[in-house]
């Protein structure tokens, strides 16, 4: 089971995003990654194995939104480049995925017709091309990424950092999603747990249901109806 975690607010983020890594241990993983915006630019740091700080950790680029993610490998093996998150050719969004695009040889092929170029082994890259195609066509970030996420088979959740507009976008399917509503942002997970130190007021996503994040500000979509939902918000009685 790999794991997401990300955070919007009014916070250091680096920490936040560390800290939650390492209580979706549990989860198992080989690889994990964390990717900060700052000065409209991604900075990322990706490692396998144990969750744990060194320089390199230390030198990356703090600020007040990002997403981090660990990996049990399944298309690729252990590397550093197959870890998430997958940044974009032109630096201008970076995607985490948990689960298995089941159509992933289908969509790569296309993709390869297309003289699209790979660096990694993973389904997830297949994503971040085929969101890159759509951004051509002068779509939206958010538009593209709903155009993609229809045509993914299989269970597959993604959250998506956004370099211009400094949002995060995420959309469920099969593999769990929950949003952290706090004093100084929201955090965005794969359970309550990873957060559970900083609020327990959690709101449940359900599948094809795509959150955009902003800070405090949040608003929700089903990617098929593409009616709004009303945030639900519940406080969950531990800590």
């Amino acid at each position: 089971m790999c794991g997401i975690f990300g955070y919007s607010g009014n916070k250091k983020t680096k920490e936040a995003i560390f800290n939650g890594l390492k209580r979706l241990e549990y989860r198992g993983y080989d690889s994990w990654g964390i990717a900060i915006l700052n000065d409209n630019k991604i900075h990322q740091y990706k490692n396998i194995g144990e969750i744990k700080k060194d320089d390199n950790l230390a030198k990356l680029q703090d600020g007040t939104v990002g997403i981090g993610h660990t990996r049990w490998a399944t298309h690729g093996g252990v590397t550093t480049k197959n870890a998430h998150p997958h940044l974009s050719s032109h630096n201008e969004f970076t995607l985490v995925q948990n689960g298995i695009v089941e159509n992933f040889d289908s969509l790569k092929k296309e993709l390869l017709k297309k003289k699209e170029k790979f660096t990694t082994e993973t389904d997830t890259e297949v994503i971040v091309k085929l969101i890159e195609q759509e951004l051509v066509k002068k779509k939206t970030l958010k538009d593209a990424i709903i155009t993609v996420f229809k045509r993914l088979e299989g269970r597959n959740t993604i959250a998506v950092l956004d370099s211009k507009s400094g949002k995060i976008y995420a959309v469920r399917n099969g593999s769990p999603l929950v949003l952290g509503i706090a004093q100084d942002g929201t955090y965005l997970a794969s359970d309550t747990l990873s957060f559970s130190t900083a609020t327990n007021k959690v709101v449940l996503l359900d599948d094809y249901d795509m959150v955009e994040i902003d800070g405090k500000n949040v608003e929700i979509r089903n990617v098929i109806t593409k009616e709004k939902k009303k945030m639900v918000i519940k406080e969950l009685k531990h800590q």
